[in-house]
């Protein structure tokens, strides 16, 4: 499973995971607590795979954040996303040193270390592109 099936839905907490289409919209399982949801159009909904961090040169992929987070973690846990506003830029300055001050706010920072824990506590580990369909890669 890739960025491309995780979803964020605005005002419900946490991540959902896109399970099915229906005529009006998707049903989604949460990645929180596993309950299903209908999700219609109504609702303002993101796809990880589909979000960017600003930096100063260019737009990095949520997934490349993501990335960077778990090796500098070695796959464990980031700072907790209830971590003072400094904890947080402080952080997120050492994983992505050259984002935009301007554009990217500690909610946003709040918002990327609370996905990425959900992610991994889900057992979710890999986020590059590449590998999404097999992992030949990876064989020596």
């Amino acid at each position: 499973m890739g960025l491309d099936k995780i979803l964020a839905i605005s005002g419900k907490p946490g991540l959902y995971e896109l399970t099915a289409q229906t005529r009006g919209g998707f049903v989604a399982k949460s990645m929180l607590d596993g309950k299903k949801i209908a999700v219609n159009m109504r609702h303002n909904v993101s796809i990880l795979s589909e979000i960017a961090i600003y930096t100063y040169t260019e737009e990095i992929p949520l997934g490349e954040v993501f990335q960077k987070i778990r090796e500098k973690e070695d796959g464990g846990e980031a700072i907790s996303h209830k971590s003072s506003k400094k904890e947080l830029e402080d952080y997120f300055s050492e994983i992505l040193p050259d984002y935009d001050e301007d554009r990217v706010y500690a909610s946003d920072m709040k918002k990327i270390f609370q996905w990425y824990n959900i992610l991994i506590n889900n057992g979710f580990t890999d986020f590059s592109k590449e590998e999404k369909g097999d992992n030949k890669d990876e064989e020596e």
